[in-house]
């Protein structure tokens, strides 16, 4: 007997159909073009973070450092998704292979996680900048900032190994159609020919973990630092921390908020929920990536200062003739 997806059951699935957002042919280009330009501009926005701090010495400071191994996270946290995405629009089959599936899986879920590790050094950084300002010339030095962000990423490339190993265990059989345009441990789970629970404690256990522990570690750290901020008897002082304070607040609201919503609400088991889950997915998997720089470039003087001066010498140098 076959599935609606086109499988026999009894055959094992060597490739997965990303439905994606189905809508008819003129829609798609449409989509293509918006999504095309946003990547293009995410692209730009966090290589100009990495070229500006990389170009000016006066930013070669842990917070710097750490904002651009945030930009070098994102362009490849965007990578993962959106020109499969994109191409997908153009396509007739939609299809991925079995392996692609799950590299895309474990790539786009370990920056994830990565990214929520990279958050929670950069509320440290500032607890310590703020609240401990004698200590952290000492404490946050740039080699120590530079083994923070190497522990950032083998923590987060590690914690996904053992998901990504259970739920790629499963036995697939057909039908092999999935509800988004990702490889989602959700709508994956879903298609086991055999239910699965054990693994689905586990997903839903490092989530969890994950999840709440480093938004507690994130929300204490700024707790202790608005307290501090408030204790500053100059009011361009408390200005000045809260503005820097200010763009990652915004960067953790935008990030924390959009996955709890998609890990933590109880939406996958209707179709209205695969559509929120599909809408919460693209927003924190495609828009995040592009405000990222845009709160913490317009927030920050030093980065908008630096930029202005980047932009102004290749202007210079676009306009030098060229010699003989």
């Amino acid at each position: 007997m076959k599935s609606p997806g086109g499988n026999n059951h009894s055959d094992p699935v060597s490739e997965f159909i990303l439905l994606g957002f189905p809508c008819t042919w003129e829609i798609q280009i449409l989509l293509f073009s918006l999504f095309s330009v946003i990547y293009v501009l995410t692209l730009t926005g966090n290589l100009c973070i990495i070229c500006t701090v990389w170009w000016d010495h006066h930013l070669h400071t842990p917070m710097y450092i750490l904002l651009a191994n945030f930009s070098f996270l994102e362009i490849w946290y965007v990578t993962s998704t959106v020109p499969n995405m994109l191409a997908n629009f153009l396509s007739e089959t939609r299809t991925i292979s079995f392996s692609g599936c799950f590299l895309q899986f474990y790539f786009f879920f370990s920056m994830g996680t990565t990214e929520a590790f990279f958050l929670c050094t950069m509320a440290f950084d500032r607890y310590l900048a703020i609240c401990r300002p004698l200590h952290y010339p000492t404490v946050m030095t740039v080699q120590c900032c530079i083994r923070m962000g190497a522990g950032c990423w083998v923590c987060g490339f590690s914690s996904f190994v053992l998901p990504v190993y259970l739920i790629s265990q499963l036995p697939f059989c057909g039908p092999n159609t999935i509800d988004h345009f990702l490889c989602d441990p959700g709508p994956l789970m879903k298609l086991s020919c055999l239910p699965a629970p054990a693994t689905e404690i586990i997903c839903a256990i490092f989530n969890s973990v994950i999840i709440f522990s480093t938004f507690l570690f994130i929300t204490s750290s700024y707790t202790l630092v608005i307290r501090a901020v408030l204790r500053v008897p100059s009011a361009e002082g408390r200005r000045k921390a809260f503005s820097t304070c200010g763009s990652h607040l915004a960067v953790v609201s935008l990030f924390f908020g959009s996955i709890m919503v998609m890990y933590v609400s109880p939406t996958a088991g209707n179709p209205a929920g695969f559509q929120k889950i599909k809408i919460v997915t693209l927003f924190y998997s495609v828009m995040t990536p592009l405000f990222n720089p845009l709160i913490y470039s317009l927030q920050n003087k030093e980065v908008k200062a630096a930029l202005r001066k980047l932009f102004r010498i290749i202007r210079i140098g676009q306009r030098q003739p060229l010699k003989n």
